[in-house]
């Protein structure tokens, strides 16, 4: 059964907001919705805020509402940052506003999950759906097996922000996880692909490997909903070459003081100079206090030559303007769209 089903409002391609941390919040959630696909708070582990966003995307909500929305639940989700969420505090909200999902990431095991996906399930009798990311095939027959979620988000190497420092870009990780998954019996489990993906022609590909949907971070990043600093956005669209101009690392987690990651998490990020200085991701004192130095250039603090971490993915070189949500989304789906009409009418021919 498509996601459709689970959330009618939604058009495809499917179009999913990633739950960037500090980023994706109430407007950009509503406005990834509001144009036809689900977008995501992300609360990360900063749950003790969870319901003010919350309340914000209730009243944006309210205010226009979303056609083909479900009275029962909110149109949007909610992605948690396992390893440091506050359990008791996401429960209690998620029961309160009901979103139409909430997103599992980096638990420091896979069995954790568990109860996070059996309380949330008993506060809202089912109508908010269980989605897990994960980086590996057997990351995702675990956690199917011990919690059946409704969705496999499978994120691949190119992903901006954290996940496994080694694992398999999108092209392969995405049908090994389906085939996976199938070989076990689950096949009633959605899957989707994250990592890399910017536009058209990556959201066609994902779903001619069989995704049913596609998830964009970085992409997001150049919105004008987004809450994120100029200079973070500004050094989004400068980015070039995005294989090389960025790196999965620890060294960013070191300077920004969020350590608490699980040991095989990292973060990747443009490439800057507090990561050059950082020989072998040993990070100096003196780097640490460049980088609070940096802090307090704000936006001046970021781009190739600043010290503020900007995460973002391997297809951030395809970013070249800030839009709306809703027009980024047009143009992909619109790209996508052709692509797979153009590739039918060819076959046809054949």
């Amino acid at each position: 059964m498509g996601l459709q089903s689970d959330y009618p409002w939604v058009k495809t391609p499917v179009i999913v907001g990633a739950p960037m941390r500090f980023i994706s919040l109430a407007p950009l959630a509503v406005a990834v919705s509001r144009a036809g696909g689900l977008g995501f708070i992300g609360a990360g582990t900063q749950t003790q805020d969870l319901q003010t966003h919350l309340q914000e995307a209730s009243r944006l909500i309210k205010e226009t509402p979303i056609m083909g929305s479900r009275a029962n639940t909110l149109p949007i989700g909610v992605g948690f940052i396992n390893w440091g969420a506050d359990l008791k505090i996401a429960v209690r909200d998620i029961e309160n506003y009901r979103p139409a999902a909430v997103w599992f990431f980096a638990p420091y095991n896979n069995a954790d999950l568990v109860i996070w996906t059996e309380q949330i399930r008993l506060a809202t009798q089912g109508d908010t759906k269980i989605w897990v990311q994960v980086g590996s095939v057997q990351d995702a027959v675990e956690i199917v097996k011990s919690c059946h979620p409704d969705v496999v988000v499978a994120q691949g190497i190119d992903a901006g922000g954290h996940g496994l420092e080694r694992g398999a870009g999108i092209i392969s990780l995405l049908p090994e996880i389906a085939d996976a998954l199938k070989y076990e019996g689950f096949e009633d489990v959605a899957v989707v692909a994250a990592g890399g993906v910017v536009d058209g022609r990556g959201v066609a590909a994902c779903l001619a490997l069989g995704s049913q949907g596609v998830v964009m971070g970085t992409r997001f990043l150049a919105s004008t909903e987004a809450t994120i600093a100029t200079g973070y956005q500004r050094a989004v669209v400068r980015a070039y070459d995005g294989g090389i101009s960025t790196v999965r690392s620890k060294v960013y987690d070191t300077l920004r003081g969020t350590t608490g990651w699980p040991v095989r998490i990292g973060g990747r990020g443009i490439i800057n100079q507090s990561f050059l200085d950082a020989k072998d991701g040993r990070v100096t004192k003196e780097n640490m206090e460049a980088y609070a130095e940096a802090l307090r250039k704000v936006d001046a603090g970021w781009g190739e030559d600043g010290r503020l971490t900007a995460y973002a993915g391997t297809g951030v070189g395809l970013i070249d303007k800030i839009q709306p949500a809703a027009a980024i989304i047009e143009e992909i789906r619109e790209q996508a769209m052709d692509i797979q009409t153009r590739t039918s009418n060819r076959q046809s021919k054949i």
